[in-house]
């Protein structure tokens, strides 16, 4: 069996190391951050005020996502449950809530075989953490060395450079497979560059989107929000979507282009509640009376980035492979970024026992994440272009091959289809399914969508709706400026004026 070498401590390594250890390997894992999620509370104890401290208090810069909001989809629910059922088990008895796609409607439809995987799981990121952590610390022949971050590599020189080891300020750590789980802020690059890599060849895609959050609690008494409206709207330069979670809290979005020049006003969490307010998710769940927990956490500058350790020749190293954030880095608007980790955490540590280190294993998984990861990335890039166009020309930005205003051609139309099925999908169950076998990962856009019966009955929603165009909900422009315009002061009173005298 394998000793597996693990670079970083987040959802992606956690799992990594536990999985490891758990199909009989040994594994080390290295985290620059000097703490770790807290165990798990026992049960009966306060996991609200537990999870609080954990999640508002813990300063976490190499891990600016920690705090924004996070469901995890029936692809990531299907590996814990199968692979790591204690962790998952854990994770609901501290809070984290299923919810399945199809109780959209009132009455659900007919149960089709691959339903049961139709299931998101709202939480926070914290909370899969904890259960991570409580379990890799319980679990024999797996160690975290927290506070040792990874400050060099140790390879074998050649054409293609075989990674034996890791070095930190502690010292060296030899292993037969090192496990990048570090993340897009990492730093694997130069790190691989300083052990006589070749670069591996870097996909990136800008999304021109930026993200605008608040936590809230639900008031005591209340332990559900409104089943509908809680998903995505949006009209043409701006949306709001709800993101209930563990414990009667929720995370209320609001996005915008990173061009739009009004953006920087939602900051101001007067502001943010006046702009959220004015699409239905928002306002229906803010109308509820919910506590503050948070001011508004801002996060832009994202991108989709696809980072295999390979180039056109293939891989560029052995003994080493990429995991996670790593790997492929998406956007959170399809929240496919756990389901993938856990995915690739997976695939490694049930391989690992087949020469790790050879050119030959790195190959193996370079295909597989081909395969398997690297059409989600393209649809997630392929879906947020389309949106941040979409953005981008609403609010008169300027959009990267085209003008103030402009939407190249091809992805306008791709937008008002994905528009229609998506509407169509909140009156039609089985459309819904469709979108929620996407949408989970359980099957390609590009088989779904292309179901005659799911085009014929979109075809037919159009048809009752002639002229109906997309991205109609929301406030108008005018409105959104009023509402995200700087707060004008009060009159100032004239100065006394003194009697003339005579």
């Amino acid at each position: 069996m394998a000793h597996v070498l693990v670079i970083g401590g987040g959802v992606a390594g956690l799992a990594t190391a536990l999985l490891a250890a758990r199909r009989g390997h040994t594994a080390e894992v290295f985290e620059r951050d000097p703490r770790a999620p807290a165990a798990t509370p026992a049960r009966g104890s306060l996991e609200r005020d537990f999870f609080d401290r954990d999640f508002f208090g813990w300063q976490r810069p190499g891990v600016p996502q920690a705090t924004q909001p996070h469901v995890l989809l029936g692809a990531a629910r299907a590996v814990l449950r199968a692979e790591l059922p204690d962790v998952y088990a854990a994770m609901l008895r501290l809070g984290a809530r299923e919810r399945h796609e199809l109780d959209w409607f009132d009455t659900r439809p007919p149960e089709l075989p691959g339903d049961e995987d139709l299931v998101l799981v709202q939480t926070r990121r914290i909370v899969l953490e904890s259960a991570l952590a409580t379990a890799l610390r319980a679990q024999p022949g797996a160690v975290v060395r927290h506070g040792e971050p990874v400050m060099g590599l140790t390879a074998t020189v050649g054409p293609q450079p075989r990674i034996t080891g890791v070095t930190t300020p502690g010292g060296g750590y030899r292993g037969d497979l090192v496990v990048d789980a570090a993340g897009r802020r990492g730093g694997s690059a130069s790190l691989l560059a300083t052990a006589g890599c070749r670069p591996g060849t870097v996909e990136r895609h800008r999304t021109g989107l930026a993200y605008f959050c608040r936590w809230y609690r639900l008031p005591d008494g209340v332990d559900e929000g409104p089943r509908r409206p809680w998903t995505v709207t949006g009209g043409a330069f701006a949306g709001c979507a709800v993101f209930p979670s563990d414990n009667r809290v929720f995370a209320v979005t609001v996005f915008a282009h990173t061009g739009d020049p009004t953006r920087g006003a939602l900051r101001d969490p007067a502001v943010f509640e006046a702009a959220a307010r004015a699409f239905p998710p928002g306002a229906a769940w803010l109308g509820l009376g919910a506590e503050p927990l948070s001011g508004v956490l801002a996060t832009a500058g994202l991108d989709n980035r696809w980072s295999p350790l390979a180039d056109g020749r293939g891989p560029v190293v052995s003994g080493m492979v990429p995991v996670g954030d790593a790997l492929t880095h998406t956007n959170p608007t399809l929240g496919q970024g756990t389901s993938l980790a856990l995915w690739a955490a997976d695939r490694v540590t049930r391989t690992a026992h087949r020469d790790p280190g050879s050119p030959g294993f790195a190959a193996g998984y370079h295909g597989w994440a081909l395969r398997t990861l690297k059409p989600w990335f393209d649809f997630q890039a392929g879906a947020d272009a389309a949106v941040g166009q979409r953005l981008a020309a609403g609010a008169g930005a300027l959009v990267p091959g085209g003008g103030a205003g402009s939407l190249r051609p091809g992805l306008a139309g791709r937008a008002r289809e994905a528009a229609a099925l998506f509407e169509c999908a909140l009156e039609d169950p089985e459309v819904m399914r469709a979108r929620a076998r996407v949408r989970h990962l359980a099957e390609p856009p590009a088989r779904a969508y292309a179901d005659p019966a799911v085009r014929a009955r979109v075809a037919r929603w159009l048809a009752r709706r002639p002229g109906w165009t997309p991205n109609a909900v929301g406030p108008d422009r005018a409105w959104w400026e009023h509402l995200t315009a700087p707060a004008t002061p009060p009159p100032q009173p004239a100065p006394p004026t003194t009697p003339a005298r005579s």
